[in-house]
């Protein structure tokens, strides 16, 4: 047989291995949205973007200057999109990744947008709620294909073929302040992601973390009292507090201290949930 021969045969041959290749149990992945907070507002320091594990990485939702959109990388701020600031989700990451077991890898994939109600990651009312919303919002939107749902399914189902998700970040309800309806749209929202990533119904958390609370003014801060029955409505939902962790001037969005807070406390409620 000539050498092209054996070389075509070889590669028949390992074919099948590469299909049948299966996702690592141990690279852990979540999945965050949400609108501004999660997006991240404060500039990140030069803290933030030091010492990163390579055990922590995000999924780009968007091209990066360095990075495509579905790439990995190491999740160095910002991980929205390039223009974005600092987010839970940074600390969460580093958090999980000093108290887990050094063979546990751990990934987010985030789709945020700033300003947006939970009605656009509803996937039957987010193409109706999109072309009512301002420029600067559709912009965003456009960012992400135009449907920031479909993106995020596009992202996680990808992201299956590598790791297991685990859970959802949620920080969301700025927008919906004092809606009562806010529990049964986040619940509709987290039933769907589940059922078109075709894992089993209830079987993953919610974390859903409080908006600036009233220890520091929020302006949003009664949504608090809403979110605090989301349990009630999503038996895998657990709330994660906010109190104490430090507003910026708006009183809107938490700063730089605020965000590594929080994001050390959605690390804290899902490391308890793991057992450890």
């Amino acid at each position: 047989m000539k050498k092209s021969g054996i070389i075509l045969l070889a590669a028949l041959m390992l074919a099948p291995f590469k299909v049948l290749a299966q996702p690592d149990p141990n690279f852990h992945i979540y999945i965050c949205i949400g609108q501004s907070n999660m997006e991240g507002n404060p500039r990140p320091e030069q803290m933030d973007k030091e010492n990163v594990s390579p055990r922590f990485v995000t999924m780009n939702a968007v091209d990066y200057p360095d990075s495509k959109m579905g790439e990995w990388r190491t999740a160095v701020p910002p991980l929205a999109r390039p223009n974005t600031g600092l987010t839970p989700a940074d600390y969460f990451g580093r958090t999980m990744v000093q108290n887990m077991p050094e063979d546990v890898k751990i990934g987010v994939v985030m789709v945020a947008v700033a300003g947006c109600s939970i009605d656009l990651f509803d996937k039957d009312k987010c193409e109706e709620y999109i072309p009512k919303q301002a420029d600067w919002m559709k912009n965003i939107c456009n960012a992400y294909g135009g449907n920031p749902y479909n993106r995020l399914i596009e992202l996680c189902k990808k992201a299956q073929q590598d790791g297991v998700i685990k859970g959802i970040l949620l920080h969301q309800g700025e927008t919906n302040t004092n809606d009562p309806q806010w529990p049964a749209n986040v619940k509709k929202v987290y039933d769907d992601i589940l059922s078109d990533l075709g894992l089993e119904a209830g079987s993953i958390p919610l974390l859903s973390g409080e908006v600036v609370p009233a220890d520091q003014r929020g302006v949003c801060a009664d949504h608090n009292k809403v979110m605090a029955t989301l349990p009630e409505t999503l038996p895998q939902a657990m709330v994660v507090p906010a109190y104490g962790c430090e507003a910026g001037r708006d009183h809107l969005h938490f700063n730089v201290k605020g965000s590594r807070e929080l994001g050390r406390r959605y690390a804290a409620r899902m490391l308890g949930y793991l057992g450890y």
